[in-house]
């Protein structure tokens, strides 16, 4: 029986390629989009601490240049907030882009897959179609050889 070789097994094997280096791609930007949720976090509970500190040394007798530095320092963590709710939205952006490439990339697979099966399936209906003329053939031969 011949052999089934599909003529865009080139393409076929690419797009499972783009595919994979989409999935890697993606999985690095909700890596990046973690360790910026993670650092958020960071500077917030520091912010929610140093706000206590704020609150503590108001109450308590503190000199009005410490306290002014503790506020200096709040906003200073505010400003940071800021900019890293900034970064977690680029991460998020970076990962909602990385989740539509990636879907495009395994419909594009799929449909190359998908055109290979038929391509497929094909041959090997076509195979067996010549296989049962070469029986037919056999046996059209043995019977002639058989007759008297």
């Amino acid at each position: 029986m011949a052999r089934f070789h599909y003529a865009y097994q080139k393409i076929v094997d690419l797009k499972t390629s783009e595919k994979s280096q989409a999935e890697w791609q993606l999985s690095v930007v909700v890596g990046k989009l973690t360790q910026e949720e993670q650092s958020l976090r960071q500077l917030q509970s520091e912010r929610a601490v140093w706000s206590e500190k704020l609150q503590h040394a108001s109450l308590s007798a503190v000199s009005l240049s410490e306290i002014m530095t503790i506020q200096t320092y709040i906003d200073y963590l505010d400003d940071g907030i800021l900019r890293k709710i900034g970064d977690v939205k680029k991460a998020e952006s970076a990962v909602d882009a990385g989740r539509k490439t990636l879907s495009d990339r395994m419909v594009d697979e799929k449909v190359w897959l998908k055109t290979r099966e038929h391509a497929h399936k094909r041959f090997v209906a076509e195979m067996t179609v010549k296989e049962q003329h070469e029986l037919d053939e056999l046996a059209s031969v043995r019977f002639m050889y058989a007759a008297p």
